[in-house]
């Protein structure tokens, strides 16, 4: 059934909707307290990545400063599972005080940072605060706003995530030239410190120590993510980059990390309260909604990794209207997000999204149909409908799949759905940089990959050959990423409950 054009079927097992969640005194303060921390969490990749030659010029470190975003990526992944329980155990107000605590600590470090190993050290302290601020406030998003008034916070947090995206660059790029790159990380302390000032002042949780019992952590558990994400995740990242991937630092480390799989499994299971609990998968809603996010961290590296390339390298467009190209999509996506609460309230969250992914479906395909060397605007259009289409598919997934738990599971639900995202991300980045550096070593007869290549093109040193060779990886890697895309509508249509089983007084 159907009750206020949300859907509706049965309960879940666990929490209720009707359990504690922050109350509306002060709401608005603390919205602004999220959107800030937020910011901050969606800047950072973006705002170091310009800032990168003039650290490693003060620094050094060349061989290594991938590790500054790698390192990042790494801790705030297999952090999110734990930030996510711990917020159901404890609250959400002292795991997103700790969380930007932390942030603001690490921020500090890296601006005092005397050589690469301590930035990059620095840095994935920074991550660890990173989780938490990532998955708590997307929780705290759901706590504060009943279902049907839910779309207005996602879409405030999408807009954030979309002027990240466009002003980070641009912020970066004016602190390191005029200033100095260290302000790119002290300039962190006073916007987190508003952020922590309001959650302190502003954040109210109910009492909840009657009715529910604070349960042990299960800090065993939480160790063993750690320690199998960390390898698993630093195996992929690393791989076919610092080394070979049948190189013996690749296979050590996939071998510990499903050696630590099994020690995860088997911890998890003896776990009275585990970090990662069976349920997350043995509830249909849930595990489709994870699966086909995870299809989505996967194709967003097409456009955000190798379209820069592809613009510079094949259509000849400068920095500047390259990232333009590419930043298109973060104009349209929270617009689509925003409208798409009209849509799920006639059709459903399943079939919302469905209709997203599957017109991005349509689009990924039609990318290695452009003609080359083409016009810009022709994947400029191409990425203002795709940010359309993944505005329509992400947002139902996440206020859906939220609204199905009560507030003791609701942070651990957020968390597996943002973990399995990130953990896509990951895979596609090495999926998919394999895949382009194959096509290229077929184009050019082995000769190099898509990195040097592309820095060929940028001192004059390539051929119209090597332009065509780029433009065939890049078509390549979005032919993956529809695919990718195709995935996720099928995990969908046979997985996911036609109607999701939403709690009717969530």
């Amino acid at each position: 059934m159907r009750q206020n054009g949300t859907e509706s079927g049965p309960r879940p097992r666990g929490g209720t909707a009707s359990e504690p969640g922050p109350g509306t005194r002060g709401r608005g303060a603390v919205v602004a307290a999220l959107m800030l921390s937020m910011a901050l969490a969606a800047l950072d990749s973006t705002i170091v990545a310009t800032a990168v030659p003039q650290i490693v010029g003060d620094l050094g470190g060349f061989s290594v400063f991938s590790w500054l975003f790698s390192g990042y990526l790494l801790a705030v992944t297999v952090s999110l599972p734990v930030y996510g329980k711990l917020s159901d155990t404890f609250g959400r107000k002292p795991v997103l005080i700790v969380g930007a605590a932390v942030f603001l600590l690490g921020s500090l470090l890296c601006a005092l940072a005397w050589n690469m190993g301590a930035l990059i050290a620095f840095r994935i302290v920074q991550g660890l605060g990173g989780g938490a601020l990532q998955g708590t406030v997307q929780t705290l998003a759901a706590d504060l706003y009943p279902l049907k008034e839910r779309p207005k916070i996602q879409s405030k947090l999408s807009t954030v995530w979309a002027v990240s995206a466009v002003a980070g660059p641009g912020v970066g790029g004016l602190l390191a030239a005029y200033a100095d790159w260290r302000w790119i990380f002290l300039v962190n302390l006073p916007v987190g410190g508003l952020a922590l000032w309001l959650i302190v002042r502003h954040l109210h949780e109910p009492q909840r120590e009657k009715a529910f019992p604070r349960a042990r952590v299960d800090w065993a558990g939480a160790l063993a993510v750690f320690g199998c994400g960390g390898a698993l995740l630093t195996a992929l990242v690393q791989g076919g980059v610092a080394w070979p991937w049948l190189s013996p630092p690749s296979l050590a480390l996939f071998g510990a990390g499903i050696a630590l799989l099994a020690v995860v499994v088997l911890v998890e299971r003896r776990a009275a309260e585990p970090i990662i609990p069976g349920w997350v998968w043995r509830r249909r809603t849930i595990a489709a909604v994870n699966l086909a996010l995870g299809a989505l961290g996967l194709l967003m590296v097409a456009p955000t990794v190798f379209l820069p390339t592809y613009a510079q390298s094949v259509l000849g467009l400068g920095p500047v209207a390259a990232g333009f190209v590419l930043s298109v999509w973060t104009l349209s996506w929270p617009v689509s997000a925003a409208f798409s609460q009209h849509v799920y309230r006639r059709i459903g969250f399943r079939n919302t999204a469905m209709l997203g992914i599957g017109t991005a479906t349509l689009v990924l395909a039609a990318f290695p149909l452009l003609p080359y060397p083409g016009e810009a605007w022709q994947p400029t259009l191409l990425m203002l409908v795709l940010g359309a289409a993944l505005g329509l598919f992400q947002l139902p997934l996440i206020v859906g799949v939220q609204s199905t738990v009560g507030w003791a599971e609701r942070g651990t639900t957020t968390a597996s759905v943002l973990f399995c995202r990130q953990t896509g991300q990951t895979v596609g980045a090495a999926a998919f940089g394999a895949v382009a550096n194959g096509v290229l070593a077929a184009r050019l007869g082995g000769a190099g990959d898509l990195d040097s290549v592309a820095h060929g093109l940028d001192t004059g040193a390539a051929s119209e050959a090597t332009r065509r060779a780029i433009a065939d990886a890049v078509h390549a890697v979005y032919l993956g990423a529809a695919g990718a895309a195709a995935l996720a509508f099928l995990v969908l249509l046979l997985l996911a409950p036609r109607r999701f089983p939403v709690l009717t007084d969530n």
